[in-house]
């Protein structure tokens, strides 16, 4: 058997709402060095890019045509994408980049469900640099009153199409994602470019990616679902792609989480998944840390400490490191 040197975990490129690079360590600790891996709710990509050992086969995939876009460009041609990402904080840039792409919206995802070869490095870029410019949640979202009319940025009343929000961009400091990584920008691209080299990247529902033929087909598959928490339990408009599908992924878990070939992490909030405990898996609770939701005294705040990770029975995790862990039923 080859032993790999440990890998040194990737940074995601862009913030994210809901991210695990917290606790990706704790998933890889119960997947294990499985030869297959799949993520149907891809988002920033933490929990991959935390892998300690190298992926031999993958299937990453996301709703959101943008994300999967993103990452597709990504894995394809790199250095397409550093070049057009590389570009300065600024508000006019800001609006205008983001009129051209929330116009792409339904055209992109269509043609990427269409042809799994397709990416467009040019989309991919501003998208990541707008993202990295952008406060709180909306980006790309199409749900805002200003749009473009005869050339010009204009406010318009009622539900007429695919419009922004304004904002200022992100001012504070240094900025976020890809624009704490200049002048080496290139560089890091080209290493993320290099982790996905085993990665297949779909664009769809979450349900597409975990049949047999791309999970236990191919041996020991290890999946880490992280849905989008149910629309009662977080704030509306927090994904451009909204779809309120945990209650489904749940199902999906119980039907399938003590198939032998299968080992499954869940990420949801406490009251999400509760039914799994009947069915030998184990939870571990945590708490997310930063960003604008836990700040404060509201539902995100109080909601950083509902976080909960559930391994299934055939995790390692629960077979051999209980104690290590202090597994408790959520």
């Amino acid at each position: 058997m080859l032993h790999h040197r440990p890998l040194t975990p990737i940074k995601a490129p862009f913030p994210w709402y809901g991210g695990k690079s917290a606790v990706a360590h704790h998933v890889w600790a119960a997947l294990g060095d499985v030869p297959n891996y799949v993520e149907p709710f891809f988002g920033s990509g933490a929990v991959f890019l935390s892998r300690p050992h190298p992926h031999r086969t993958a299937t990453i995939n996301d709703a959101d045509g943008y994300v999967a876009n993103f990452w597709r460009a990504l894995a394809a041609d790199p250095g397409a994408v550093a070049r057009m990402a590389d570009w300065p904080v600024s508000e006019n840039d800001l609006h205008a980049r983001h009129l051209w792409l929330v116009a792409r919206k339904d055209a992109l995802r269509e043609t990427l469900e269409a042809d799994p070869n397709h990416y467009d490095p040019h989309l991919a870029a501003w998208w990541v640099w707008g993202l990295c410019c952008w406060i709180g949640s909306g980006w790309c979202a199409g749900d805002g009153p200003w749009r473009a009319i005869d050339g010009r940025l204009q406010k318009t009343e009622g539900d007429a199409g695919m419009g922004i929000h304004r904002k200022l961009p992100h001012l504070g400091d240094a900025g976020m994602g890809i624009h704490r990584q200049l002048p080496h920008l290139g560089d890091y691209f080209q290493a993320l470019g290099q982790r996905l080299a085993a990665a297949r990247v779909c664009c769809g529902d979450w349900s597409r990616v975990v049949g047999s033929s791309v999970t236990v087909k191919h041996g020991l598959t290890g999946i880490f679902f992280d849905p989008p928490y149910s629309h009662a339990e977080r704030y509306a408009d927090l994904y451009a792609t909204e779809t309120d599908c945990a209650a489904e992924v749940s199902a999906w878990c119980l039907a399938n989480g003590d198939h032998p070939l299968l080992r499954v992490v869940l990420a949801g909030y406490t009251g999400e998944h509760d039914a799994l405990a009947a069915a030998g898996w184990k939870a571990l609770n945590w708490k997310a840390r930063g960003g604008y939701g836990s700040q404060g005294q509201g539902a995100g705040r109080a909601n950083a400490a509902r976080e909960v990770l559930w391994f299934s029975p055939h995790c390692l995790t629960v077979r051999r490191q209980e104690s290590l862990l202090g597994f408790a039923h959520a």
